[in-house]
């Protein structure tokens, strides 16, 4: 029950600047009371002396006694009830700190433009309460608060040039930016946020392009393994037949495909990495955007925008030209006529000619010109077939 009904009484025996129980509480004039350690640490490195919750100033330093009466209520309270404020507010890493808190400070819940300042909870309460305070510029904690002062006047940058495209404080408009036009930061980033889109669209429709053709590359790469299967198994099943007279010729010519195919899958590995990292790259950009779209902050978002509104370069490696049929019909109805010029098959070619229009590039096995007048006639039964072309 004890603890019930002093609980509601916490705060009032809590220190404003270390946010714990009161020790060795001393009063001031003004009503408000601190740890004796606190207070004078704090006026020891001022030369002002007044309270730290509601700057009432004094003229000279007053002498500080401890509050008797005070001190032996905590002291009761202590031994029944009373513990200290949770620390579940304490500022964690990645939180902005209250510049007022000694010792393990509190997290900020705001941050006051005009001081230049981040406050807990606590120490901000004398913005809504006191007149110096009032009309202040609070904004939500920001731990980068330097960045949002001119450098040349240290004023709040509040003002956007749009001549010189830049941000300025109120110091800048009536000395350096005579005749320029100028806006609110609210308003220039509206004119921005439209930019910021119309930068995500064009990133929305290359990420698209560039996954359809991720899409086509794969396609590409298995209509040519099965291509490829597919001849391969044809040709053993003609060589069967064959086999003795055929076993090095086979052994050549599937080399020869095989060193084809390798050309032709390396091009589209190429292309497939080079698309995979402009993926990866419009992904990571379309995500800085969003966020720089979302966030609050008018004046981070225009200093970031510019730079982040570029597109990165877009390669040509989309336009090359991939083989994915590797068809041999034509060489198998004339396998079988070739039983007496297979000694001859290790020394042909496989030559690429030059597709026309949409057409799959082609690839023909040409027959070494003949050395002698019998070699000639020794190959003219076949000679149809050595200047045929054969599709693979």
């Amino acid at each position: 029950m004890a603890e019930a009904n002093l609980s509601g009484l916490q705060d009032e025996f809590t220190c404003s600047m270390c946010l714990d129980t009161l020790t060795d509480a001393v009063s001031l004039h003004c009503g408000h009371s601190f740890c004796l350690k606190c207070l004078t640490d704090c006026w020891d490195q001022s030369q002002e002396f007044s309270c730290p919750q509601c700057r009432h100033t004094f003229t000279t330093r007053p002498e500080l006694n401890r509050n008797t009466l005070l001190n032996e209520v905590i002291k009761k309270l202590k031994e029944t009830a009373l513990s200290p404020p949770p620390s579940k507010n304490y500022a964690g890493p990645g939180d902005v700190e209250c510049d007022v808190c000694t010792g393990k400070k509190f997290g900020a819940v705001k941050s006051c433009l005009t001081c230049m300042a981040s406050y807990c909870q606590t120490h901000l309460q004398p913005h809504y309460e006191g007149d110096t305070w009032k009309g202040h510029n609070l904004v939500d904690p920001d731990i980068n608060l330097k960045e949002k002062l001119c450098e040349k006047h240290q004023k709040s940058l509040e003002m956007f040039c749009k001549t010189d495209d830049s941000c300025i404080c109120m110091m800048c408009v009536v000395t350096g930016h005579n005749g320029h036009k100028m806006v609110e930061l609210e308003t220039e980033r509206e004119g921005k946020q439209k930019q910021l889109e119309a930068t995500l669209r064009g990133i929305r429709r290359r990420l698209e392009k560039k996954e359809n053709k991720m899409k086509e590359m794969r396609r590409t790469a298995e209509q040519m393994k099965i291509s490829v299967e597919r001849v391969m198994e044809e040709n053993d099943k003609s060589f069967r037949d064959l086999i003795q007279c055929i076993e090095e010729a086979h052994k050549i010519l599937t080399e020869k495909i095989r060193k084809q195919e390798k050309r032709e899958m390396e091009k589209v590995e190429r292309v497939m990495e080079q698309l995979k990292k402009d993926i990866e790259e419009l992904n990571r950009r379309e995500a800085e955007l969003k966020e720089l779209s979302e966030t609050k902050d008018h004046l981070h978002f225009l200093q970031t925008l510019s730079s982040r509104c570029v597109l990165p370069a877009d390669g040509h490696s989309l336009n090359l030209t991939f083989t994915t049929d590797f068809s041999s019909e034509d060489l198998l109805k004339e396998l079988s006529g070739l039983k007496k010029c297979l000694e001859k098959i290790s020394q042909w070619d496989i030559l690429p000619l030059t597709p026309s229009g949409r057409e799959a590039p082609i690839f023909t096995l040409r027959h070494p010109e003949p050395q002698s007048r019998e070699e000639f006639l020794q190959c003219e039964p076949v000679n149809s077939w050595c200047s045929s072309s054969f599709h693979f």
